[in-house]
């Protein structure tokens, strides 16, 4: 389904944080939202999830840290079962099988607490949790901040596979333009508050408008990062 939401907008202390915006997403559309630290980026991440649940929309969101996520003193079992229950299914170890396979965790003990895993596999996790019940929209905040570029390129060349040729969509909230642009369609750019620039990645990377776009772009030491 298209992601719809419109007039979007959050008012702090009589402060404007996020100025009244509208997004729109196609079914498996990539999309990077980006822009410096404090532009805005999460506070909006966080009202479109808000927003779209109530209108009961599917939405599953992956935060910055795993530890956002797992709680260390209950084990991943636990966290599985959790989440399937919060979405009302069924255990069904096919599904986690096939979730586990596409994430490359498939060795992971499920007796374990978060800590007997490795970083990369607890976030992995977590995106694997964020799929169980096939969202409409991914939102991911700063993925893979918590991880070395490596493994957070191998983190992310794992979800793209699995979400080839499927109608989820996909929302990555970044500040990094330099994983943004390798992994999404079309990239958004925010500044204070607002939405200042939308186009196709080529596009945008080959002729940045606004002043903030711009900016991105200059720091072309991104390009060497395999993330």
């Amino acid at each position: 389904m298209t992601i719809t939401a419109t007039g979007l907008s959050v008012i702090r202390s009589g402060r404007t944080i996020l100025h009244p915006t509208d997004i729109v997403i196609r079914p498996g559309e990539r999309v990077g939202l980006v822009g410096a630290s404090g532009s805005g980026k999460s506070t909006l991440g966080h009202v479109l999830i808000d927003n779209l649940r109530a209108e009961g929309v599917s939405v599953a969101h992956v935060p910055q840290s795993p530890d956002e996520a797992l709680d260390p003193l209950r084990s991943m079992a636990f966290h599985w079962r959790e989440a399937e229950r919060a979405l009302e299914l069924s255990a069904d170890p096919i599904r986690q099988q096939m979730l586990f396979n596409a994430l490359h965790i498939e060795g992971g003990d499920l007796r374990k607490r978060p800590w007997g895993w490795s970083r990369g596999m607890q976030q992995r996790f977590v995106i694997a949790m964020a799929l169980i019940g096939t969202p409409d929209l991914l939102v991911m905040d700063e993925p893979t901040s918590a991880l070395d570029p490596v493994v957070a390129a191998g983190t992310m060349d794992l979800l793209d596979a699995y979400l080839k040729d499927r109608q989820t969509a996909l929302l990555l909230i970044t500040h990094d333009l330099g994983l943004a642009a390798r992994r999404v369609h079309r990239l958004m750019v925010m500044d204070d508050g607002k939405i200042v620039e939308d186009a196709p990645t080529e596009r945008f990377l080959m002729a940045p408008k606004t002043q903030a776009a711009k900016a991105l772009c200059a720091h072309r030491n991104w390009l060497e990062l395999p993330c």
